[in-house]
């Protein structure tokens, strides 16, 4: 299992708007088979840090999802939307251990 994070900080007063849209786009990664998918927001880190993380079983399952996107004109529209918030960001991918 892989935790897959992309870390924005957006524009001053623009979070809103990343949440939004993160939220609008939630579902279409939830049925490409994310799971876990969580939204954070800054509360003592870089003013307007927005966190968008998600669970896949296989690395290959995030791209597969990500590439996917491309055919889904309404996601696709609605996430070229997010980079008018963004000053910049960075993605993690984290193997997750099991508990033990």
């Amino acid at each position: 299992m892989y935790l897959v994070r992309d870390i924005f900080i957006a524009k001053p007063g623009h979070a809103k708007q990343l949440v939004q849209i993160f939220k609008a786009t939630s579902p279409y990664f939830l049925s490409k088979g994310a799971k876990n998918v969580r939204i954070l927001t800054d509360v003592v880190s870089d003013f307007w840090k927005v966190i968008w993380e998600f669970e896949v079983e296989e690395i290959e399952d995030y791209f597969k999802m990500s590439s996917a996107v491309d055919s889904d004109i309404d996601v696709f529209t609605e996430l070229q939307g997010y980079k008018e918030h963004v000053v910049n960001g960075h993605r993690e991918i984290s193997k997750l251990i099991d508990k033990t």
